[in-house]
């Protein structure tokens, strides 16, 4: 008697794998875990302050559904300032985090039957919040030899008369990987041409390390018009667990989807939105700072990952993830058992090295892991020691 479609919603395995390394910690197991996608970093100092303050001042009680003005106008600026997006505050709807943003766009926009085109690797929640709306996700599976992006050509052959809506996620995880300003503007024609909805997932927008960011909603109004841009404060200042996400769309859909989200959870934390205004007025130096410890990490674990027999990847140039391919190992044996995937390695690692990675299975590579490399360098040399004796079957 229970609900089809919540019963056809797959678990997180990001947040699975999450929690068994932290089960196993809890048991007293020397386990390293390279799985949630959280900086290692604490809140800057001057955005609790701002909390502190709202608390003091007693903002503690409901606000509008899609958010305080002032947050929404805050939002606005940054999107003028640095994306060269001009939104009214009517514009924008302040969500309980980024992937609350995204179940509102998706159900703002989507029919029973209606088909959205997902590059793969992808973002775990996406076909499940698809899901969740009644769509149909279609999934387009990319090349490591192109970056693991996704171009025109490839789109159209996804396309069907049920496409509805396309994802970018630029920088993305898993791959880390970015769209330049040529292929957003390739894709963003495609979608005018073609009258398609763009979700653009800009999550990780200010963690790029090399060439820049630009949202594919900043070329003309026709894609503006089109483009739902999906943005937050959590992995920027380091605000994972403060939850709040914003969306920026036409009046129309930003009207929907405050609606909707004022019968889910009525408004977001009152508190973490006015901490969010003061992230979004302060500067960047704590990202900066966050920025050079990644990089250093990054690129120790690049070199390490390719220095080593059966594995390999590529160089990502943003978020905080490396997608190691595993291919070299598919078909051999380790300690008995036959590596036919990506959840057998990640298993296999886990129960005899003590190391949690997330199989890429559940991003659709299944012949691929995600490590993250938003942990300590005393985490990451230890990880990868500990893979360097697993494939060498030293244990």
């Amino acid at each position: 008697m229970l609900s089809m479609k919540a019963k056809g919603i797959s678990p997180s395995p990001t947040l699975a794998i999450d929690a068994k390394f932290k089960e196993m910690k809890a048991n007293g197991e020397d386990v390293v875990g390279f799985g949630c996608g959280e900086p290692d970093f604490d809140t800057p100092q001057h955005i609790k302050d701002a909390a502190i303050e709202a608390i003091n001042k007693g903002m503690t009680k409901y606000t509008p559904a899609a958010g305080t003005l002032d947050l929404r106008k805050a939002v606005a600026k940054k999107f003028k300032d640095e994306n060269g997006l001009i939104y009214a505050p009517g514009d924008i709807v302040i969500s309980n985090g980024a992937k609350h943003s995204l179940v509102n766009a998706f159900m703002a926009i989507l029919n029973p039957g209606d088909e959205v085109i997902i590059p793969a690797p992808f973002w775990v929640s996406y076909p499940e919040m698809v899901k969740i709306a009644d769509g149909i996700p279609v999934i387009l599976n990319t090349l490591e030899e192109n970056d693991f992006k996704a171009t025109v050509e490839d789109f159209e052959k996804a396309l069907s008369p049920k496409t509805k809506a396309i994802i970018i996620n630029s920088p993305s995880n898993p791959t880390g990987m970015i769209y330049s300003t040529e292929e957003l503007k390739a894709i963003a024609d495609f979608a005018v041409r073609h009258k398609l909805y763009v979700i653009s997932d800009e999550i990780y927008e200010h963690l790029i390390y090399e060439g820049k960011h630009t949202s594919i909603a900043s070329f003309n109004e026709e894609i503006k018009a089109l483009t739902i841009v999906i943005n937050g404060v959590s992995k920027t200042y380091a605000m994972t667990g403060w939850r709040i996400g914003y969306a920026a769309a036409s009046p129309e859909i930003a009207k929907i989807m405050a609606n909707v989200q004022s019968h889910a959870s009525s408004n977001p934390n009152s508190i973490a939105q006015a901490a969010t205004v003061a992230a979004l007025a302060g500067g960047m130096e704590e990202v900066e700072m966050m920025k050079k410890h990644f990089i250093e990490r990054r690129d120790y674990m690049i070199e390490t990952i390719n220095s080593i027999d059966g594995v390999s990847c590529k160089k990502p140039n943003g978020a905080f993830y490396i997608m190691m391919s595993i291919k070299g190992l598919i078909g051999k044996e380790l300690y008995g058992k036959v590596i036919n995937n990506a959840d057998d390695f990640a298993n296999i690692f886990l129960d005899k090295a003590k190391v949690a990675v997330v199989p890429g299975t559940g991003f659709g590579a299944p012949e691929y892991v995600r490590w993250s490399y938003a942990t300590s360098m005393e985490n990451i040399k230890e990880g990868l020691e500990r893979l360097k004796k697993l494939i060498n079957n030293e244990y």
